[in-house]
């Protein structure tokens, strides 16, 4: 592997594999499969008319696209003249025609002091900034189609990410853990190298409590709240910087911006950060869609039943910390932590 600025050259045996593998590394904005040969212009020319050969369809169009850095006995035009000429000639038989505008194929030629590089297929990479060049995250991740996505986004922008499962069982049962499960699996696919560890914390029981001590309306409201603060003692454990939920304004009866409010007073250690706080269900599909994690969160599983009928839509502050005193928070918070599983996916 070679660095020089802007770019990164590698060789290998199996070039598209290892260029495929690359569009899922953040921080790399485009990878292309080229051939390398020197800065010589016949060399460069020859090389061009092989990738020509193998591109070029009959009666389609092409462009040539020269780049230099360095000082070299021609200059860029020349290069694209020359090589244009040369494949309308070669290639008579197919009836190329050259169209810098709109090309159906491109020949790229990349040339760096001595070195020249051939290439005509430039492949999008994921962007952002490399996993590790910000602070660690921990995530709520609970299966469904959000949380991934925000989990994703934050990776995205170079933090890498410890997910938590909040297990309700009796009110949710397997098939929502595996679901979880398997989209932190998806997801440790954009962050190779790093622990692809899971928290599993069972909250049934805290749910139960809610359920029988506390207003219904606020059962939603106070799951949160509880995620919120174990959530804070496993980023601790972790030595993360902030929480990270898949939360939208207005995507659920919690998310309204006055629950959101509620919500945020039960962290009082850590941010909460939401990703995807802006973002319509489409925008969400369409990137669950990029990343892999859509067919898995949308499989068939049992939704959690503990949720109220009328769940509180613009809940006081007040009220729900009154409700919560009838509660040993606290408790509940270390007994949940205590009794949590750490899986490998």
């Amino acid at each position: 592997m070679t660095r020089k600025r802007g770019r990164i050259y590698i060789e290998a045996s199996d070039p598209q594999k290892i260029a495929n593998a690359l569009t899922r590394v953040f921080g790399i904005s485009s990878v292309s499969v080229a051939t390398k040969t020197t800065s010589d212009m016949e060399e460069i020319l020859q090389t061009t008319m092989e990738a020509a050969e193998k591109t070029i369809k009959a009666n389609s169009t092409f462009a040539v696209r020269c780049h230099r850095v360095g000082t070299h006995s021609f200059s860029s035009v020349d290069i694209c003249r020359e090589a244009g000429a040369r494949i309308q000639a070669a290639l008579k038989n197919r009836t190329p025609v050259v169209n810098l505008t709109n090309p159906q194929h491109t020949i790229n030629i990349e040339i760096r002091e001595g070195e020249a590089y051939v290439f005509t297929e430039t492949l999008s990479g994921a962007g952002g900034f490399p996993v590790g060049s910000q602070e660690k995250l921990v995530c709520l991740l609970s299966g469904g189609i959000d949380s991934p996505v925000a989990a994703w986004l934050a990776m995205k922008r170079g933090c890498p990410i410890t997910p938590i499962y909040m297990d309700n069982t009796p009110f949710t049962d397997e098939t929502t853990r595996n679901k979880a499960l398997e989209t932190a699996r998806k997801l440790f696919e954009w962050s190779i190298d790093y622990p692809r560890k899971v928290y599993v914390v069972p909250h049934g029981k805290n749910l139960q409590r809610f359920m029988e001590e506390t207003p219904r309306r606020f059962t939603c409201l106070l799951c949160k709240r509880m995620m919120y603060r174990i959530a804070e003692r496993i980023a601790d454990i972790e030595g993360a910087e902030g929480i990270v939920t898949g939360e939208a304004i207005g995507e659920q009866a919690s998310q309204t911006i006055t629950n959101l409010r509620v919500l945020d007073d039960a962290a009082t250690s850590h941010p909460i950060h939401r990703p995807l706080l802006g973002f319509d269900k489409t925008e969400t599909e369409k990137l669950a869609r990029k990343i892999g994690t859509f067919q898995i969160s949308t499989q068939k599983a049992k939704s959690c039943s503990a949720a109220p009928d009328r769940p509180a839509t613009q809940a006081k502050l007040q009220i729900v910390k009154e409700a919560e005193k009838e509660l040993d928070i606290k408790r509940m918070v270390d007994e949940s932590v205590n009794a949590m599983q750490t899986v490998t996916v």
